[in-house]
């Protein structure tokens, strides 16, 4: 299932397995963050997903040009009297996020130019070790009405490990799928959640004033854990880590102290599906998946003699011979050896670079290697 920089033996699965049994999956806690993290046990979750209060620090009432109201955020929640208290308070969850993450665990947290650089200091100091920052662009953000600045159109993720030499989950290759057989990169593009998305409380007024896009939260799960993986969100919200989570099948915990969000949560979540199992499976990382040679799937009819195979730009053609070889004009070869030769380049991964059509629809030939491994499975 995707690139793993982490290894799990027998007898640690073993271990966590009953581990498990005593942690409150599925489950909405009710109260402050720092104090129901308390109650967990050392190392007992996989990842930390945390949107914590920004601490915006606004000044009055904002109002559209033509006199409306903007619903900013302005609840209890997100104020603190100083930097001082805030930073007391991220540093005391951050502790607690730190203990119950296992060794090879990870950390994401999620803020805006408000909050986000006194957190990464602060995790910094606590010996997490930041992997990448992620830039969130809205591709519909609110405009600055006031004019006095520019428009306020990203938010900043950080992915943290526990600590330099740690090892985490990373999966590589489904992010590459995902992104169109092209690296990942370290920006986002994805709306502001809207629409049929954003959920609204009793009198039809959004239900949480920050509510995530489900997207974000989807891509965050798929890169970072595996089914099975146990996820804790200390700042739950209207449950967007939970219904995100169940759907990948993933355990989930959340942390809100909020009756009304939690109430928002809990209708929603019991709504979600879990995708089947075949549908959960994922793009294997070139160091887990089995080796397969080109031959084999050739001889199982799943690219047959004679079949015609190009590059996603058609500049090259080749042919499938019997043995598994391929023909391109003069050059005859694997069809790693061959496309590397027609690209003039050190090295080449033909199982990406080669394509096939089939009913209309253009493949690379890696689709049949899954196919192949798909019937070969035990």
């Amino acid at each position: 299932m995707g690139e793993l920089t982490k290894v799990r033996a027998a007898p640690r699965v073993k271990k966590l397995a009953v581990a498990k049994a005593e942690l409150p999956l599925g489950q909405i806690l009710a109260g402050d963050c720092v104090e129901e993290m308390r109650k967990l046990p050392d190392a007992c979750v996989d990842l930390v997903f945390a949107d914590p209060p920004y601490n915006l620090q606004l000044g009055g009432d904002l109002n559209r040009p033509d006199g409306s109201h903007v619903d900013a955020v302005t609840d209890d929640w997100d104020q603190f009297d100083s930097f001082q208290l805030y930073d007391q308070f991220t540093r005391d969850w951050l502790i607690e996020a730190k203990r119950i993450l296992k060794p090879d665990g990870a950390l994401w947290v999620i803020g805006s130019y408000h909050n986000i650089y006194r957190v990464g200091a602060i995790l910094q100091d606590l010996g997490f070790w930041i992997l990448n920052d992620i830039v969130w662009r809205k591709t519909n953000p609110m405009p600055n009405f006031r004019g006095t600045r520019f428009t306020n159109a990203h938010e900043t993720l950080l992915w943290c490990s526990q600590g330099e030499k740690s090892k985490y989950h990373f999966n590589y290759r489904a992010m590459k799928t995902l992104n169109d057989e092209l690296q990942m990169r370290s920006d986002w593009t994805f709306p502001i959640c809207s629409g049929g998305e954003r959920l609204k409380d009793d009198k039809g007024h959004k239900a949480h004033p920050t509510q995530k896009p489900e997207s974000l939260l989807y891509r965050v799960l798929l890169a970072t854990t595996e089914a099975g993986d146990v996820v804790l969100d200390p700042f739950f919200g209207t449950g967007t880590t939970g219904a995100v989570a169940k759907r990948l099948g993933r355990d989930w915990i959340g942390c809100e102290r909020e009756a009304a969000y939690r109430k928002v949560a809990t209708a929603r979540i019991e709504k979600e599906l879990p995708l089947d199992e075949s549908a959960l499976k994922t793009m294997q990382s070139r160091k887990s998946q089995p080796r397969v040679a080109f031959g084999s799937v050739v001889e199982a009819g799943l690219l047959k003699p004679g079949t015609e195979i190009f590059d996603k730009k058609r500049r090259w053609v080749a042919k499938v011979r019997a043995d598994g070889s391929i023909e391109s004009g003069k050059l005859t070869g694997s069809i790693h050896g061959v496309g590397k030769e027609l690209q003039d380049a050190p090295s080449c991964n033909g199982w990406s670079f080669w394509h096939y059509e089939q009913g209309g629809e253009i493949k690379p030939i890696d689709a049949a290697r899954q196919l192949y491994l798909l019937a070969t499975e035990d």
